[in-house]
């Protein structure tokens, strides 16, 4: 897939991007490169911020270790951020992880640390990036949501809990931001084509009997597309939401999903 913005698309413009070292934050942060912007990039796995750091060019990117669940870590990650590249004018929250099981067999650890990392900690962090942005009038949120997030599925209510917690957030913020010229939104991809993505399909075939290739056909004969998402479609889609092109785009939950949202 060629890449669709000119390489002064983002440019002047410092994005932090959370989960960089899973598949759509790790494209996200090439992508924002490629379209000119600094970008900050943080995850949990040192090895793959440097091999993304290389990936991108060293001197377009910062890359942080953190976990963002810790206070003191975002506050140092938004230091070091500012201090290397200047205000942050955008912040791509696409730290989350997957799991849980039905709720008769939800253990209190798996939901605790479900919403910690994919509401608590994206909201927290939100809260101490949008100073900057409000104070210079400028800036664009994404926020990494999921069609789960729409609509609940079986087996998937910790997860699903989470992301409908992000678009109420995306919204709600959305009203209170826009006043002092910054966006935000949200996407909602479905199945995308990640590690993550591909355990999601492992998971629903376990308990239903099935392999993953079976689950798998399944997945993608749901999708009026016939395919999953690519990492580098969600990433493009960010990019646009975080250029002057949407300018106008404000508390959107904008779905990615081949056709499958409408079956």
């Amino acid at each position: 897939m060629n890449f669709p913005f000119h390489n002064k698309t983002l440019e002047g413009q410092h994005i932090l991007i959370t989960g960089a070292t899973g598949g759509i934050g790790y494209e996200a942060a090439k992508a924002a490169a490629a379209a000119g912007a600094r970008v900050t990039i943080t995850g949990r796995n040192e090895e793959k911020l440097n091999e993304l750091k290389r990936e991108c060019g060293s001197d377009k990117v910062f890359a942080v270790k953190a976990d963002l669940t810790k206070p003191q870590a975002r506050d140092q990650l938004a230091e070091f951020a500012v201090n290397e590249f200047g205000p942050i004018t955008g912040l791509v929250n696409s730290a989350g992880i997957g799991g849980g099981d039905v709720v008769e067999n939800l253990s209190e650890d798996d939901l605790r640390g479900i919403m910690e990392l994919n509401y608590f900690s994206l909201v927290e962090l939100t809260q101490l990036l949008y100073k900057g942005m409000k104070e210079k009038r400028k800036g664009s949120i994404v926020n990494i949501s999921s069609l789960s997030g729409l609509r609940g599925t079986h087996g998937n209510a910790a997860y699903s809990a989470s992301k409908f917690a992000v678009i109420g957030f995306t919204q709600a913020f959305a009203l209170e931001a826009i006043e002092h010229g910054v966006r935000v939104n949200a996407i909602c991809p479905g199945y995308v084509d990640t590690a993550m993505g591909r355990n999601a399909i492992k998971s629903k075939g376990e308990r239903n009997g099935r392999s993953y290739e079976e689950q798998l056909e399944l997945a993608k004969e749901s999708i009026p597309s016939g395919r999953l998402t690519s990492p580098g479609e969600v990433a493009n889609t960010i990019v646009y939401l975080l250029s002057d092109a949407a300018g106008n785009i404000v508390g959107e939950s904008v779905k990615i999903s081949g056709g499958s949202v409408m079956r």
